[in-house]
């Protein structure tokens, strides 16, 4: 039995509005070096906790957390579409043990999702379906929405369950740091969009997801021209939050609220609620050390990007 953790940051903006080519050189570093380290340690499962942008989870019924059986990737922004490989049995046994540790937690048997759960599965894995995967949805998005706590304690409870398993276990967190993109609010849209949002833009047609992108694609050129046009990126709060992870200890997080972590960072930062999952997981193993530290902020991506390992503290010593 052993693990390894990775966090790193997804943009649906990549390949469609770019930083410089040093800048992008630098994130493919990264990005390959992660890669190199958990194909070194060659991963018999993987738990990924990742967010949704309204693209499989809808207001219609809209848990906190979510932990699938089976899931399919939309392919949104060119990300890859398809399957995800989850393994049924390991994943419906993952929910009862959350659920026995006093964590609720929903159960899908059929999960979309989207590019913040296929980017990663892409840049460090190669695919979808190179290695059996669990997914487990973290409502970042959808007021209301759970707490530093609420997600500290779920990370605990799959890390336990992650304990009892005998395998090689690579934990991934997928999310930006500090951001807000134009995603919608169901008390300021019009009924039309009120309507998308509670269920109807599950299945979006061709034209419509066209113009959904190109509106995001649109913010962040404006974005680019005046960091005023939507919340500012917050690279000393993202500093701090890397810095928290590092020390190991998740609960200082716990008395920041959402409508706090909202005003410093913006709306989207929820996202790092699967950082603090992932690393709550990590825990459960004993302490541990970070490594490969990275953190820039890209406008053009809207986001403060990183990226943070870790391992336990005795597998680090020896390696």
């Amino acid at each position: 039995m052993s693990v390894l953790l990775q966090c790193l940051s997804h943009t649906p903006l990549a390949g469609h509005f770019d930083p410089a080519q040093r800048v992008l050189a630098e994130v493919d570093g990264v990005v390959a070096a992660a890669r190199d380290r958990i194909e070194a340690f060659q991963p018999e499962l993987v738990i990924l906790f990742a967010p949704d942008h309204y693209n499989g989870f809808f207001y219609d019924v809209m848990p906190s957390f979510c932990i699938g059986t089976a899931a399919h990737a939309i392919g949104d922004f060119g990300t890859l579409a398809g399957p995800l490989a989850v393994p049924k049995e390991i994943a419906e046994a993952c929910a009862q043990a959350v659920l026995e540790a006093g964590v609720d937690v929903a159960l899908s048997y059929r999960m979309q999702v989207d590019h913040g759960f296929a980017q990663p599965l892409e840049l460090l894995l190669g695919g979808l379906d190179r290695c059996p995967v669990i997914p487990v949805f973290i409502n970042s998005v959808a007021v209301p929405l759970p707490g530093f706590q609420r997600a500290r304690l779920l990370g605990e409870a799959i890390g336990c369950f992650a304990r009892t398993l005998g395998k090689r276990v690579l934990i991934l967190g997928s999310g930006g740091l500090s951001h807000q993109p134009p995603v919608p609010e169901l008390a300021k849209v019009d009924e039309r969009m009120a309507d998308r949002l509670m269920g109807s833009g599950r299945n979006l047609p061709p034209d419509e997801r066209q113009a959904r992108q190109l509106r995001v694609i649109t913010a962040a050129e404006r974005f680019v021209e005046d960091q005023n046009s939507l919340h500012p990126l917050n690279p000393d709060w993202d500093q701090q939050f890397l810095k928290i992870l590092a020390n190991g200890d998740l609960t200082v997080l716990d008395s920041l609220s959402n409508a706090e972590l909202s005003n410093l960072a913006g709306k989207s930062t929820h996202e790092v609620k699967t950082w603090v999952a992932a690393f709550a997981a990590l825990s459960v193993f004993g302490p541990y050390a970070t490594e490969a530290r990275y953190y820039r902020p890209i406008p053009e991506w809207i986001a403060g990007f990183g990226a943070l390992g870790a391992r336990p503290q005795s597998i680090a010593k020896e390696s």
